[in-house]
């Protein structure tokens, strides 16, 4: 099938990831489903090939590793896919005090959120322009605005994602590839499992201040296709983004001394 054309997902076996792929599988592209859970990611591609009569490769990795990029790129080439999409989806959240967190842990998320989807761009991009056409989707967070005490790093590497991605959209401008940045606020997927607020999830969907990941990875993909440079799917998720550099530090402090997560 040297006629498809193909996006990559990273994180693509659950959550968000899940849903970018089938959206993706219904209008045609093959998608390579890159992700940890080697299993999960195959029953998704039998899937995907069955309802949609497209291909759906798996890459099982872990992106976390200084290889995963190489691994993807070269998988890409050694196989002649045209890839025109890439969906740096991969997330992880860590629940404890950066002083309490396993080294391992903090090199594991830099890497995930910052390194293998910086360098997935950096390689693919020109793959895009030498075919003409590219779109890439990014994942940020609403939190990339504040610091937040206990799930800080996740926060942090969410603001580089943001940094980066208008930097290279910019430099993209006069090219065939554009960038979205994806800011999304609270999602229902198993990535929130554990936090407080969870216990009123039905009453946040209703009220707006979360989203279904169905509904989320449908508008970000339609943002991206109409090349725009940043989408935030709730509008509650607006007025978050501005308040959140005004919580003073103090109050912070109290809440995470009284949240346990």
């Amino acid at each position: 099938m040297n006629d498809v054309t193909y996006a990559i997902v990273t994180g693509a076996a659950s959550g968000m990831g899940r849903h970018y792929a089938m959206q993706l599988a219904e209008m045609g592209y093959g998608v390579l489903l890159a992700d940890i859970n080697g299993d999960a990611a195959q029953d998704l591609s039998l899937q995907l090939s069955a309802q949609y009569h497209v291909p759906a490769p798996v890459l099982c990795a872990d992106l976390s590793q200084p290889d995963a990029s190489d691994r993807v790129v070269n998988l890409c080439r050694e196989n002649g896919w045209r890839v025109e999409v890439l969906i740096n989806n991969a997330g992880m959240l860590i629940k404890t005090p950066i002083e309490e967190t396993e080294p391992e842990k903090l090199r594991c998320i830099i890497a995930l959120h910052c390194t293998t989807p910086l360098l997935l761009c950096r390689k693919l991009l020109p793959l895009m322009k030498e075919h003409g056409k590219g779109y890439i989707l990014n994942i940020s967070s609403i939190s990339a605005g504040m610091d937040w005490p206990v799930i800080g790093m996740y926060g942090c590497t969410k603001q580089f994602v943001k940094g980066y991605s208008r930097a290279l959209r910019i430099e993209c401008l006069d090219t065939p590839v554009s960038v979205t940045t994806a800011i999304f606020g609270a999602v229902d997927t198993p990535l929130l499992q554990g936090l407080p607020f969870l216990r009123y999830r039905k009453l946040l969907l209703r009220l707006h201040f979360m989203i279904t990941p169905q509904k989320a990875t449908r508008l970000a993909l339609r943002a991206m296709f109409r090349r725009k440079a940043t989408i935030i799917p709730c509008l509650s998720d607006r007025f978050v983004i501005m308040l959140c550099p005004l919580v003073p530090s103090f109050l912070l402090h109290m809440l995470a001394k009284r949240i346990k997560l």
